[in-house]
């Protein structure tokens, strides 16, 4: 792996990915629309030799197919992101994650690149099990509630991307990320951490969507980046799914008092019903919390920051943040 392919590269955990391989020595090629990354994102790699960037879309077949060149491998992360635009633009979501991953996965197939293919959470539905495994039966919504397309469409790219590797031979692997949170993560699309975050430091209300029961795992980029460029030293990787995420359970309420408490905030939290918050009839997963057995097994890998070291880290970011912009 001496050339390497991100696609989605200027986003958020897309960055953090390609400052680890770029200080590895790898040739490192991004190439993202900027639709939800940044090239802010970017900025300290724009002038190392062993970067590129290529400002399109995975949908333009000549720029793909330009980023594709003498690539070893690629980690295909383009896709819509965040609930807010999932609800917002069902279309756009549907076609960018399905139509984007088919183009990505046949031009790999064409050079022979390897292929990690990011998916999420998401795809585990309505499951009330403990914790999530791999091979669990799913369980998604009915498709009159937009907020599940969003979860289809991360499901049929992985059934495409084993299709792949099962019918083309290509070495295809796809990891499951359960909230990944950290430094140049947004709040735009609804993200929950740096939402709470900036409305405490600014000394704004903290809006909780629901009631605040609703549980999950937070996980750091950098861990979670860990694991992306480990898995595909691993051979018997390829044709396999990984969970990738924090086992650390909170509730929504108990992360916002803690991002009150850590931030030294004044802010007063409050309750906003998921019907005002995104849609008629949203409904919401009340706990996601994943078996990292198997990810651990192949490479050894665990979480090495927990949810107060991360807050602490997103606190400090929006506060130095805030201090430039005055």
């Amino acid at each position: 792996m001496k050339r390497i392919l991100i696609t989605g590269g200027a986003g958020f955990i897309g960055s953090h990915l390609a400052e680890v391989l770029v200080a590895e020595g790898k040739e490192v090629v991004v190439i993202d629309d900027l639709s939800t990354g940044s090239l802010t994102n970017i900025s300290g790699l724009r002038q190392r030799a062993n970067f590129y960037f290529i400002h399109a879309s995975i949908r333009d077949t000549d720029a793909l197919l330009r980023a594709m060149e003498s690539v070893d491998f690629v980690y295909h992360l383009a896709a819509a992101v965040g609930v807010e635009l999932v609800v917002k633009s069902p279309v756009y979501t549907i076609e960018d994650n399905v139509r984007g991953t088919e183009d990505v996965l046949a031009a790999a197939a064409r050079t022979g690149s390897g292929v990690l293919l990011t998916s999420t959470s998401e795809v585990y539905g309505k499951s009330e099990r403990e914790c999530f495994r791999e091979d669990d039966d799913l369980l998604i919504g009915p498709p009159t509630f937009g907020r599940w397309s969003y979860a289809c469409s991360k499901l049929l790219d992985e059934f495409l991307a084993l299709a792949y590797y099962r019918e083309k031979k290509l070495p295809v692997t796809v990891v499951r990320l359960f909230n990944t949170v950290g430094q140049r993560q947004t709040g735009r699309y609804g993200m929950v951490v740096p939402r709470f975050v900036q409305a405490a430091v600014r000394g704004e209300p903290i809006t909780i969507y629901g009631d605040g029961r609703q549980s999950r795992c937070f996980c750091h980029v950098s861990d979670v980046v860990r694991a992306l460029v480990e898995l595909p030293r691993q051979p018997q990787a390829a044709g396999q799914i990984f969970n990738i995420g924090s086992t650390e359970e909170v509730s929504i309420r108990e992360l916002a008092e803690r991002v009150k408490k850590l931030s030294a905030s004044q802010s007063e939290l409050r309750c906003l019903p998921y019907e005002e918050a995104y849609a008629k009839g949203f409904e919401d997963m009340r706990r996601r919390v994943p078996s990292i057995a198997k990810i651990r097994q192949l490479i050894d890998w665990e979480p090495t920051k927990n949810l107060d070291e991360i807050l602490r880290l997103v606190i400090a970011e929006q506060c130095k943040s805030i201090a430039m912009a005055k």
